[in-house]
């Protein structure tokens, strides 16, 4: 179920690149430039906030361990009186202190003392409750699924009218995912909303993607680029662009990372599809795919979920 008024673009600005100074897409560091302290990140993503706004967007995710995302999201929605569309997660902390060379970025702890901690934290920097409220990568290895304290807390945030669900991450999202929709608390599903990594490298979630909206649920799409991987400065196993994702891009007059994106807002079931921008220029490409042909036959890229996340997880924080 879509959150978004009709006739929005259903492309969103993801800021887990923007409320850090380090962060796992390639040439993120570059995309910053050499000064990543507070002040001027906070002004750069105010920026980039206010790019996308201006584009047509509404929908706009954070995290608690982004950073200072929420915090940066919530001052430039009270200074610009816009009210967007927010998605925001718990679950893992950000402990880098504000470095790219920590060896540490995030803390993962799924715990209800997490969510207690970290629900009030969310609300204090945005300035009001988040429309999704997702568990950060949930999986079957943290027993969150089957936390019935977590989860009764969770129909509570529900029930009081936030859109409560899990994101994704790992080979495992599908199995996850419909775990998630099997859940029960007092004989209702406590979850809505789901938010999974999906792209032409990464298809393997689809299905179960599919499963969820026809319940009824708001699913996003993450990293539809792959961390860069799908964009121009893309790494394949020859580091280079896949030659059938760079082919289209040149019949369409685009960028690889607008074909990318267009076969994410392509799937039926995607209700938003997020853009992970660090750039105005990313920004502008990235918006590009929303005019891409809907129809089109998309290349065959597909790795095993297992060869996509053991890739990903040797990504450097840069």
């Amino acid at each position: 179920m879509s959150l978004l008024a009709p006739g929005t673009p259903r492309l969103g600005l993801g800021l887990a690149a923007l409320g850090r100074p380090g962060y796992i897409n390639l040439g993120h560091g570059q995309d910053l430039g050499v000064r990543k302290d507070v002040d001027t990140m906070r002004a750069h993503t105010w920026a980039m906030l206010d790019a996308a706004w201006d584009a047509g967007l509404r929908y706009f995710d954070a995290a608690r361990s982004y950073g200072r995302a929420e915090e940066f999201l919530g001052g430039w929605r009270r200074a610009r009186g816009h009210e967007p569309v927010i998605g925001s997660k718990w679950g893992y902390t950000y402990v880098a202190e504000w470095r790219t060379d920590a060896p540490v970025h995030e803390a993962k702890d799924h715990s209800l003392g997490t969510l207690e901690r970290q629900w009030p934290e969310t609300l204090a920097a945005l300035g009001r409750a988040p429309d999704l409220y997702l568990i950060h990568s949930a999986t079957l290895e943290t027993g969150v699924l089957n936390d019935e304290r977590v989860l009764a807390r969770l129909a509570e945030l529900r029930a009081a009218g936030v859109r409560t669900g899990l994101s994704t991450s790992g080979p495992g999202q599908a199995a996850t995912l419909r775990r998630a929709l099997a859940a029960r608390v007092d004989g209702v599903c406590p979850f809505g909303a789901v938010q999974a990594t999906w792209n032409l490298l990464e298809p393997s979630a689809g299905d179960a993607l599919a499963e969820a909206h026809a319940e009824g649920w708001t699913v996003v799409v993450k990293e539809g680029v792959a961390n860069g991987r799908l964009s121009a400065r893309g790494l394949s196993g020859q580091g280079d662009v896949p030659p059938a994702l760079a082919g289209l891009a040149r019949e369409w007059g685009v960028t690889p990372d607008a074909v990318a994106l267009a076969a994410a807002l392509a799937q039926p079931w995607a209700d938003v599809v997020l853009s992970g921008a660090s750039t105005a220029e990313q920004l502008r490409e990235n918006l590009r795919a929303l005019g891409v042909p809907g129809g089109a036959d998309w290349p065959d890229l597909a790795q095993s979920a297992a060869e996509y996340w053991q890739t990903r997880a040797a990504l450097p924080w840069q």
